[in-house]
């Protein structure tokens, strides 16, 4: 099986959801269970996680679903590794999604503050799946220090506007020794399936599933696309032509007639 492999642990899908913007905590479990995820994002600031009863909690699994705890809202990588160390002092496994996003309209990561804040994490052990801007050198810094991924993003977040950074996403997985998730802007399977098709190793997605009308039957596709996708780049797609070429071979029967 094609199997996720992220810091030695395995999983079988390769797309990753967030609890964000559902109508209900009911709803958001029915959605996640569509989805056939494996990685549950959750943002430390929405939940009490000391409470195994917090409402929003209580309704993953954690049997089933690896409760990924990210630093939303973090202002600087001491804000994030704050929130970070108190997810382990909670008991939660020492997986973060680090998140350090600054500016509050556009929500863009703070690449300095990440890379200081990844430093830190690692060292302490934590397993840093970093959430970044498309820029090839930072990927490459933060795996020299030692994160379990990269997190490029196709848009900014809950945009929905697709992979509007696919070049510099390209080059970061051409580039990569760790797994490569795109993370945030992905607004439709399509746009999970070309990042898949591109090579992507994983992704994640949030707003596109718990703002549709159903959401859970949009992550059942979102499911269903990434699957479709990794196919395709496992089968190698053909390359573009800069001119039409016959599918079927027009010589050889016409001259036996």
């Amino acid at each position: 099986m094609d199997e996720l492999i992220i810091a030695g642990r395995s999983f079988r899908s390769r797309l990753m959801v967030g609890t964000g913007k559902f109508a209900s905590n009911t709803k958001m479990a029915e959605t996640i269970a569509a989805s056939g995820s494996e990685i549950v994002t959750v943002a430390l600031r929405r939940v009490n996680i000391d409470d195994q009863q917090d409402d929003l909690l209580n309704h993953i699994d954690r049997d089933k679903y690896l409760l990924l705890p990210n630093t939303s809202g973090a202002r600087d990588a001491e804000e994030a590794i704050r929130l970070a160390r108190l997810s382990r002092a909670a008991g939660c496994e020492p997986w973060v999604k680090l998140e350090v996003t600054p500016d509050p309209y556009y929500l863009l990561p703070d690449p300095i503050e990440t890379l200081k804040a990844a430093e830190v994490l690692v060292k302490e052990g934590f397993i840093v799946l970093p959430y970044i801007n498309a820029d090839p050198v930072l990927a490459k810094h933060l795996q020299e220090v030692g994160v379990a991924t990269v997190m490029p993003l196709g848009a900014p977040i809950g945009t929905n506007k697709g992979l509007k950074t696919r070049d510099s996403v390209a080059i970061i997985i051409e580039q990569a020794i760790v797994p490569v998730v795109v993370d945030a802007g992905l607004g439709a399977p399509s746009h999970a399936a070309e990042a898949m098709e591109l090579g992507a190793d994983a992704v994640m997605v949030n707003t596109a599933m718990s703002v549709a009308g159903n959401p859970p039957l949009m992550a059942a596709a979102f499911g269903k696309a990434v699957e479709a996708g990794r196919q395709a780049y496992l089968a190698g797609l053909g390359k573009e032509q800069k001119q039409a070429e016959a599918s079927s071979p027009l010589t050889g029967f016409l001259r036996n007639e």
